[in-house]
């Protein structure tokens, strides 16, 4: 038989990693919660159309899509980011304005994977719409901002720039693209490459060799428009008023060709490689419009989980293991008694386990000490004849024999109170 293995670029998440990536989303959505933002969670895959309106200069339309026939004949794609799909969902349901929501799942790009990005790739992240107040974009940028300080992390930072208006992007493009043509013999082959498809993404270029002729590159402050000028202004008024720091990086561009006005990066310095990079975002004015919708606004963000749990683990934050189980059931007899009060105090709230296959006392207390259970709850031949228990604290080795009757409050005393998960009365 042929053994299998995880496809190049995917890999597995085990318990308990797993269980991180669960508090992880559970606290980006109590976190954007507070501020409104209420879930939604859109196909996996869609028409290839949607994604191509990301476009065609984009790495991800041109390499990294995965795009294929499906049964019927139509041209899908597994989603390679949220935002498209998002805006399509709102083309196509028109909600009410402002429309603010937060998701959380995986994307999909055939690219080299790195540390901290893979084939697939889950990110979380929230996109508005329907409103150009660039005090929505500080609102936007603090949640982000905020989400990070609740994880414990301390070194994020934030750059902050304009693109401004479509007309003020085109105009710089070609300045940038001008000043790179004649700078060309300078860069390195990746970088010319770039220069073909999209000027805009050589300045993220990273290699040494690129970096003289980036540094002198015009800058898009040059040809911001007095609209978009001001509009930038109040962003960074707003963070300022709340206390959000910031570095403006002028040759932060962000990959994907809908943003326009406000974009945004999270940076971890905690992080040594080439990539360090947490989130990012940005205003993206027309997106809705090109994928059949009415001319609408949004801003958003999304941040990438594994490179995020990197940053946590690097500052040592974050740090979640394996759930502790309250009691684990020792029963010797024939089962069936730790059956009943494992669901008993289950639906009372408490989290329980026990032992399977008819093990020995010794065996079953293995694996209750190997459960890190707080406390064994141990039924024998005795215990079942009287209906009672013996209650060991797995601490401490001190233990109590009571009623099989009085496990829940005798439990609660020991362990605290627990929210009842069904009503069993």
């Amino acid at each position: 038989m042929p053994s299998f293995q995880t496809s190049p670029g995917t890999r597995d998440i085990l318990p308990p990693q797993a269980g991180r990536w669960r508090a992880f989303s559970a606290q980006f959505a109590d976190t954007v919660e507070s501020a409104g933002y209420e879930c939604i969670i859109p196909p996996m895959f869609e028409d290839l159309g949607v994604f191509l309106r990301l476009g065609d200069a984009t790495d991800v339309v041109t390499k990294e899509m995965y795009d294929f026939e499906d049964k019927g004949g139509r041209r899908v794609a597994l989603r390679p980011e949220h935002t498209a799909g998002i805006c399509r969902s709102f083309a196509q349901h028109r909600p009410t304005t402002p429309w603010k929501v937060w998701y959380s799942g995986s994307n999909f790009r055939y690219e080299k994977a790195q540390a901290g990005r893979y084939r697939q790739f889950d990110q979380v992240g929230i996109e508005v719409l329907g409103s150009t107040d660039a005090l929505l974009d500080v609102e936007v940028i603090a949640l982000g901002w905020q989400f990070f300080q609740s994880l414990g992390l301390k070194n994020v930072v934030l750059m902050l720039n304009s693109l401004g208006d479509p007309a003020d992007r085109a105009a710089y493009i070609e300045a940038l693209r001008q000043y790179l043509e004649s700078r060309s013999s300078e860069l390195s082959e990746e970088a010319r490459a770039t220069l073909q498809r999209n000027p805009l993404r050589v300045l993220d270029s990273k290699r040494v060799q690129d970096k003289p002729v980036i540094i002198d590159a015009p800058t898009i402050a040059q040809f911001l428009s007095e609209d978009a000028r001001g509009h930038f202004e109040t962003v960074k008024a707003g963070l300022d008023a709340i206390g959000v720091q910031y570095e403006v990086n002028e040759g932060l561009v962000r990959g994907l060709d809908y943003y326009q006005r406000t974009v945004f990066e999270y940076v971890s310095t905690s992080l040594d490689s080439a990539q360090t990079a947490v989130g990012g975002g940005g205003r993206y004015d027309g997106l809705v419009e090109d994928l059949g919708g009415p001319s609408t606004p949004g801003v958003g963000f999304a941040l990438g989980i594994d490179r995020t749990l990197l940053a946590c683990d690097s500052e040592n934050v974050f740090e979640l293991g394996a759930p502790q189980m309250d009691a684990f059931i020792v029963d010797v007899v024939d089962g069936m008694t730790a059956l009943r009060l494992s669901d008993q105090l289950r639906a009372a709230g408490f989290t329980v386990d026990r032992a399977y296959d008819g093990r020995s006392m010794k065996s079953q207390m293995k694996v209750a000490d190997r459960s890190g259970a707080r406390l064994a709850i141990i039924i024998g031949e005795d215990e079942a004849a009287a209906g009672n228990c013996t209650v060991r604290n797995l601490m401490t080795s001190e233990q109590q024999v009571i009623l099989q009757a009085e496990l829940v409050p005798h439990l609660a005393s020991i362990v605290g109170e627990r929210n009842p998960r069904r009503n069993t009365q």
